[in-house]
């Protein structure tokens, strides 16, 4: 039990580090390329379309990132 507890704890640091060293990462739908490739119904490519998901960026924010952006901001709002 005390070893799963270290280790969960241990993930989640790194976890934590991870986000703060690099809050960005590829999109999961466009693979960072910032846009989709499609195909027709015949076979034939499409030309490629901005994502929709990052908005041709490539790159989205970390939920841990997002959690933790959330969390200052809801402690700036009650400090004031």
């Amino acid at each position: 039990m005390l070893t799963a507890s270290v280790l969960a704890l241990t993930a989640l640091a790194g976890y934590a580090v991870l986000c703060a060293a690099s809050p960005f990462a590829d999109c999961r739908k466009c693979s960072g390329i910032g846009a989709v490739l499609t195909t027709s119904r015949t076979g034939r490519p499409k030309p490629p379309k901005l994502c929709r998901r990052c908005k041709g960026r490539g790159k989205r924010l970390r939920i841990g990132r997002r959690l933790l952006n959330h969390s200052r901001a809801i402690h700036r709002a009650g400090s004031r």
